[in-house]
């Protein structure tokens, strides 16, 4: 068994150090952040090459939107999996699943709907392991380690991303987008491996499952329905998720139109890459600058003027303004995190035995949102203009700061479950 380091506990502000010197959530947070560089270089190269098959490129917007779209309904059907199964096992599978998609994708030619039909399958997995790694780090990092964890795993997420797009590029021009998923392949079978040999393996007790906790296929169906009902049903639960979906799926919905925004003002060439990375550049400062710096009741102070600040830049693009303006957007990326005030109010209000379903829907939720705000946003640019729909998408984001002030304090969430 590995040891774990002394928790911090209460309204102690805890150092990335200190969360960084646990050395399970170190195995979680290497495997996780290689596995997101393995996905994008995935989903990248799929893309690229589904449309040179196809030549089509409505395909290829599908491709690489595929491994995100189910994952709602993979959370809804099979999310109680993630507390009854052997994190372990769940974990490292999942990798391996990942691993065998790649490959799959890489090594045998299939038509473009079942290679499509492959990574939808796989994308139905993701919530589940998903979900159990998140309890786990839940699990082993305590009071503001916690907020913390979720940090790190926001900038790594963020710097994976890029990376994995960049890498995309390399590979395919080197090697040809079939060598290029084998090298995902490789990735992701390193974390599986990585994973099955250096995580303790835990006992039912100690991750909430239950030896029949698996046991029939209907069965899993159904109980993750009942804890999706669960959940959702709770008052405190579902107004915390729908706080951490909302203001990235709006501020993602301006972000889709940035390009077109740009291209109808006559920017110079390259200018929408600037644009567009000022958003995850802020994103990565204000994870630095708000996890670091302030002490935990200050973060969750600052929920509802961060929350705004993702909305007040967009606003300014109703005018039509020029490049230099536009950089605003920086500061839409700072407000996001926001979402670290929301981490331990979030935590406190779940039903211990169904935290990985509740992470596992999370996270699924904020990406089948993030994918559904772009093409809202984009419809909505045929009659307001692109500038229009991006501070409509602010006002949105304002909205919601609005509605977070009408919080009035919950009372216990462990009772509001056991209700």
């Amino acid at each position: 068994m590995i040891p774990a380091t002394e928790p911090v506990q209460g309204n102690d502000r805890a150092t990335y150090q200190q969360v960084l010197a646990e050395p399970r959530f170190r195995l979680l947070f290497a495997t996780r952040t290689l596995a997101i560089t393995a996905g994008s270089l995935r989903i990248t190269t799929y893309s690229v090459l589904v449309f040179a098959v196809t030549g089509s490129a409505l395909l290829s917007a599908l491709a690489f939107g595929i491994g995100f779209l189910p994952q709602l309904f993979g959370s809804l059907l099979l999310g109680s999996l993630a507390d009854r199964l052997p994190p372990r096992a769940l974990i490292a599978g999942g990798y391996a699943l990942e691993c065998a998609a790649a490959l799959l994708l890489a090594l045998v030619q299939m038509p473009i709907a079942a290679s499509l039909g492959v990574m939808a399958l796989v994308a139905l997995a993701t919530p589940v392991y998903g979900g159990a790694s998140s309890r786990l780090v839940a699990q082993w990092l305590k009071g503001d380690a916690y907020v913390l964890g979720r940090s790190l795993n926001n900038i790594a997420s963020s710097g994976a991303q890029l990376f994995g797009l960049a890498l995309g590029g390399a590979v395919v021009a080197a090697l040809g987008p079939h060598r290029a998923l084998a090298v995902s392949a490789a990735l992701y079978l390193g974390c599986a491996l990585a994973l099955r040999i250096r995580l303790p393996r835990l006992q039912p007790g100690e991750f909430g499952g239950t030896p029949d906790g698996a046991r029939g296929g209907g069965a899993a169906v159904r109980a993750s329905l009942h804890g999706a009902g669960r959940l959702l049903r709770g008052h405190t639960v579902r107004r915390l998720m729908l706080a951490q979906w909302l203001p990235p799926a709006f501020v993602t919905g301006a972000e889709g139109l940035i390009v077109a925004y740009a291209g109808g003002h006559g920017f110079a060439p390259g200018w929408y890459a600037v644009l567009m990375g000022c958003l995850p550049l802020g994103m990565l400062a204000g994870d630095l600058l708000i996890g670091r710096l302030l002490r935990p009741p200050t973060r969750e102070r600052l929920v509802v003027p961060l929350t705004a600040l993702t909305g007040l830049p967009l606003l300014l693009f109703a005018a039509e303004p020029g490049v230099g303006v536009s950089s605003c957007l920086l500061l839409s990326g700072l407000g996001l995190a926001y979402g670290l005030g929301l981490q331990r109010p979030f935590l406190n209000a779940l039903p211990p035995d169904g935290q990985g379903q509740a992470f596992g829907l999370l996270g699924s939720g904020s990406m089948t949102l993030q994918g559904v705000g772009p093409a809202c946003f984009g419809a909505m640019a045929a009659g307001a203009g692109t500038g229009g729909a991006m501070a409509l998408a602010g006002g949105a984001a304002l909205l919601t700061a609005g509605w977070m002030l009408t919080w009035h304090p919950a009372h216990s969430p462990r009772k509001e479950h056991a209700a």
